[in-house]
């Protein structure tokens, strides 16, 4: 099986499950968003949900869809920064637990907390403060962090820093790796769409975006936008929400439905796992509808709880699904 390598903002996610939107128009986070916050606005939020039951988990995209992968017993590295502190122990100490094989810079700035407000119906809204993550830069990675591995994974949330994403592709291309950007959020994709494109073109090789997402880069529909972007890299996958998946490479289209679930809880995490799904069977080999389905399956369970960290029996039952899936 291939290796697959990523790379993002290390954070911790802190969740809170809000019984209305009050919350988030009080602190100016648009519901569905990733907002960029300082930490006065953290300690404003830390006030706000005092005394309420909070929920712990590594966070970032990269790292949910590298733990991801690590679940499906895939080989897997990632390289970020986090400060000396608890938060940083306990990110690095998780994704050690879990197999993966990590990079992790360190310095003595605050690890990055990603405080997560999931929504009644199940929308997730970020106030992400970046913190030691943030301070990840072109001059602390090295080529040798890239070999070994056939996939490289990047979010679009580390568009902050172009140097850094640049010389990162530039390095993973030179180590003959397959790069795979996720688009990450709408509003990153609006602030960043020439670089984006410029990305797409000049290195990509894959790309996930949901649908507001492929929106925000090209203005148009899932299907018109599938085509337009398949015209610059290799694979396209675009992710429709309820409507299921569009996958494209070179002439052949895929339309995908989603994996039935009784009842959406915390859609943290959805993109990321369907991403850690669709490369889990590309580094098998399987074709484009059993990626997809296989896809399906992991979004489908980590919407059904808080969070992304699934139980050993969650996990048992997503393998079996898999099973099912390549079986028929």
């Amino acid at each position: 099986m291939d290796k697959i390598i990523g790379m993002g903002n290390a954070l911790v996610d802190v969740l809170v499950l809000i019984d209305s939107d009050e919350v988030l128009n009080d602190l100016n986070l648009p519901k569905g968003s990733m907002q960029l916050i300082d930490e006065d606005t953290l300690f404003n939020i830390r006030t706000k949900t005092a005394g309420q039951k909070l929920h712990r988990a590594t966070g970032g995209a990269a790292a949910n869809t590298i733990c991801a992968l690590a679940g499906l017993d895939a080989e897997v590295g990632f390289i970020g920064k986090i400060g000396t502190d608890e938060f940083g122990q306990f990110f690095e100490r998780t994704l050690k637990k879990r197999g993966i094989e990590t990079s992790l810079l360190k310095c003595d700035c605050p690890s990055g907390v990603a405080s997560t407000f999931v929504s009644p119906c199940g929308e997730r809204t970020f106030g992400t403060y970046l913190g030691a993550s943030a301070k990840l830069c072109a001059d602390d990675l090295s080529r040798s962090m890239f070999e070994g591995y056939s996939y490289f994974y990047i979010e679009g949330y580390l568009l902050q820093d172009h140097d850094l994403i640049v010389r990162a592709m530039q390095l993973a291309k030179e180590a003959g790796l397959q790069i795979c950007l996720d688009m990450a959020s709408y509003n990153v994709v609006e602030a960043e769409r020439e670089f984006f494109d410029m990305l797409i073109t000049k290195y990509v090789d894959i790309v996930f975006a949901n649908e507001s997402e492929a929106r925000a880069y090209t203005g148009k529909g899932p299907e018109e936008a599938l085509q337009e972007i398949s015209s610059k890299c290799s694979i396209v996958v675009i992710k429709t929400g309820k409507s299921g998946s569009l996958v494209k490479k070179g002439t052949e289209v895929i339309r995908v439905n989603p994996f039935p679930v009784k009842k959406v809880v915390d859609t943290t995490g959805a993109g990321d796992f369907y991403a850690a799904g669709f490369l889990y069977g590309l580094t098998c080999g399987y074709s484009l509808e059993k990626c997809a389905q296989i896809s399906s399956i992991l979004a489908g369970y980590v919407i059904q709880t808080v969070g992304t960290a699934l139980t050993k029996k969650k996990w048992n039952e997503i393998k079996l699904n898999i099973e099912s899936v390549l079986q028929a």
